[in-house]
C-alpha cells in the first residue's frame, strides 16, 4: 500500500517524548558524530523477535504528538514502493519512509513500518514509526550515512507527488544533524501549514526512521527516534 492511500488528511495524497537537549547537543554539517548526547554504544545486536519492542505503543505516540484520538491505521514488514509518485527519484528518501528503492542497497534483513493519526478524514496528526535491522552495526551506521548524504542533496528543492487523482508540492527543508540523530523537514504547498519532520538514527544494528505531520511540527519526530533508540538500549 502506498503512503498516498495511507494519509487521508491531505485528500489522499502523502503527508510526509523527550526533545533533543538544547544545551548538549552539538549541530554539524556532514554526517552524525558522537558526543555526550550521542545513542547508547553498549547495546548488543538485535534479532528480528525484538523488533515489535523497539515500536512505539498508541500511548506513546499519542503523547508526543500532543494527540488523544491517534489510532494505527497501518502495520507491515516489507517496504513501501513510492518511486512512481515523485517527480524526482533522488528525493524519494526526503519524502517517504521505510522505501524499497532507498533501502535496497542497505542489506537490511527485517523491518518493521507502523503508520497512525486520528480517524475519519479530517486529522490534525500523522507519523509514521520503522525500525529495521542489518546483518552488522556498520551497515546500520552506512545506511544512516548514505541517506543523510541522499536528504542533504535534495535540501532546498521542491518535489512533485502525484497519485492517480491528486497531486501535491513539497518544499524540501534543510538537513539538521544533532548528535546522532538526523532531521529534515518537508513542507507541503497551500496545506494552510501541514508539515512534517523527517528524522533517522541508529543503535547497534538498527536503525530508526520516524515521521511526524501536523499543522506545525517541533521534534516530535526526533522524540520517536530517542523513544525507540531507548527501547532498543533496555532489550
Amino acid at each position: 500500500m502506498t503512503i498516498v492511500k495511507r494519509c487521508v488528511r491531505l485528500c489522499a495524497v502523502l503527508a510526509v517524548a523527550a526533545a533533543v537537549a538544547s544545551g548538549c547537543a552539538n549541530t554539524v554539517e556532514g554526517v552524525a558524530v558522537r558526543d555526550a548526547d550521542a545513542n547508547p554504544t553498549d547495546v548488543r545486536p538485535l534479532r528480528e523477535s525484538q523488533l515489535e519492542d523497539v515500536m512505539l505503543s498508541i500511548a506513546q505516540l499519542n503523547g508526543i504528538a500532543g494527540a488523544t484520538q491517534m489510532e494505527v491505521i497501518l502495520t507491515g514488514e516489507e517496504m513501501s514502493d513510492n518511486s512512481d509518485a515523485v517527480s524526482d527519484p533522488d528525493c524519494l528518501a526526503s519524502i517517504f519512509g521505510a522505501e524499497d528503492l532507498v533501502y535496497r542497497s542497505s542489506s537490511w534483513t527485517a523491518v518493521r513500518d507502523q503508520v497512525a493519526r486520528e480517524p475519519g478524514d479530517d486529522n490534525r496528526h500523522w507519523m509514521e514509526q520503522t525500525a529495521v535491522l542489518y546483518p552488522t552495526e556498520r551497515s546500520a551506521r552506512d545506511f544512516v550515512d548514505a541517506s543523510t548524504a541522499a536528504w542533504r542533496g535534495c535540501s532546498g528543492f521542491s518535489v512533485a507527488v502525484d497519485d492517480e487523482a491528486t497531486s501535491s508540492i513539497w518544499l524540501i527543508g534543510e538537513v539538521r544533524v544533532d548528535g546522532d540523530v538526523v532531521t529534515q523537514k518537508v513542507a507541503q504547498e497551500d496545506s494552510d501549514g501541514w508539515e512534517c519532520q523527517h528524522a533517522l538514527s541508529t543503535v547497534a544494528n538498527l536503525s530508526v526512521e520516524t515521521i511526524a505531520c501536523a499543522f506545525g511540527v517541533n521534534d516530535e519526530a526526533v522524540s520517536m527516534v530517542q523513544a525507540m533508540i531507548a527501547n532498543a538500549a533496555r532489550l
